[in-house]
């Protein structure tokens, strides 16, 4: 079986893709992925190990002006880039993972009729690039319960495929010991993204060096690689002793040990982090981007939050210093425990399960046409 994979821009576009990737390629398959050079796709493909083949493609824009003109051409230069990588590759199907690389590989992908399509849509409220591709697709396999209108007949509940390690996550102790943590603290992973969180960064750095911290907790910070100086920086300036207290990386690409660790998640709300909660089931404070395309963040906050498991904090109250008052509230005891026992129960079964029944169901249609 040949898989095309496309997707790119986030981690939340790639990393369910390299999932996806990893568990059909263990039952003999064979991926390439489709992608653009200057995104993030470009590193953490080839990092995985898997083939990359580049297109041009920009996002996807309604609004007439020189700028529409550019894109337009750039999106139809990479639908004729994609149907040669199509036909020479000859998937059996094509799984989209999001982000505007999406569409000229789908659409040509249809051009070239290479079938089945599925595309995935890890957000509440659906991007643009989705919305226009729903009619284009066979299946959408989402993270939500409810399906957006606009997926209507296509719509299939799967979840966020996450990596296996996820699913089997080492002793809490031997991951704290790693780490330089003490096994008698309860544990705060704190993290931004890749790219970082200024708005978290500066709220953590401001609560650890007023040793802010509730009573009992310590903190994994990770900072983003481009952060990590400037936060390290200022704590050391502010509060030197503080920078041995808690464990604070620029990244890591292996979240196991943290997540091992963690018994509460600070962190923004995209769709890969929130694959990965509902797969350890961890409790978390949820920061939304608010820059992010039509304010997807705050939608998957919202809908997890409904579920007792997260605690919704907009960008702006960090920025007002609130998070110490924030921490207190949700480290109650009683408090903290009715969210754990609501990420326990929303502990999603293995997505990854899910979607590889959707590609056998798929695959048996293709063949019975």
């Amino acid at each position: 079986m040949k898989i095309a994979f496309t997707g790119g821009g986030t981690g939340g576009h790639v990393y369910p893709a390299i999932a996806m990737a990893d568990a059909l390629c263990e039952r003999g398959a064979q991926a390439l992925f489709i992608g653009t050079a200057d995104r993030m796709e470009a590193t953490l493909i080839p990092k995985a190990g898997y083939p990359l083949e580049t297109i041009s493609a920009r996002p996807l824009t309604r609004r007439l002006s020189w700028s529409f003109l550019g894109m337009a051409s750039a999106n139809v230069s990479g639908v004729a880039m994609a149907a040669r990588i199509l036909r020479r590759f000859k998937p059996d199907i094509v799984i989209a993972t999001g982000g505007y690389v999406c569409f000229p590989v789908v659409v040509a992908a249809r051009l070239v009729r290479a079938h089945p399509v599925a595309l995935l849509e890890p957000n509440a409220h659906p991007g643009l690039t989705n919305r226009l591709l729903a009619p284009l697709v066979d299946e959408v396999w989402g993270a939500f319960d409810a399906a957006d209108p606009r997926f209507a007949g296509k719509y299939v509940h799967t979840g966020i495929p996450v990596r296996a390690a996820l699913r089997a996550l080492p002793a809490r102790e031997e991951a704290l010991a790693r780490l330089g943590l003490s096994p008698k603290r309860r544990t705060m992973l704190a993290m931004g993204g890749s790219q970082g969180a200024r708005s978290i960064n500066d709220a953590l750095a401001s609560l650890v060096a007023s040793d802010g911290l509730p009573e009992g907790w310590q903190l994994i910070h990770v900072t983003g690689e481009k952060e990590y100086d400037r936060v390290r920086t200022a704590l050391q300036r502010a509060r030197p002793e503080a920078v041995s207290d808690h464990a604070m990386r620029p990244y890591l690409h292996d979240l196991t040990d943290a997540y091992a660790a963690a018994d509460l998640v600070l962190a923004r709300a995209g769709a890969s982090t929130l694959g990965e909660l509902a797969a350890i089931g961890r409790p978390s404070i949820l920061v939304p981007y608010p820059h992010a395309a039509d304010d997807h963040q705050r939608a998957n906050a919202e809908a997890v939050a409904s579920t007792g498991s997260a605690v919704v904090v907009d960008d702006r109250e960090l920025s007002a210093g609130k998070l110490r008052g924030i921490l207190a509230d949700v480290t109650r005891p009683a408090r903290f425990a009715a969210l754990t026992a609501a990420a326990e129960r929303t502990r999603e079964g293995d997505p990854l399960a899910t979607i590889l029944a959707r590609v056998d169901t798929l695959l048996a249609k293709k063949r019975a046409r």
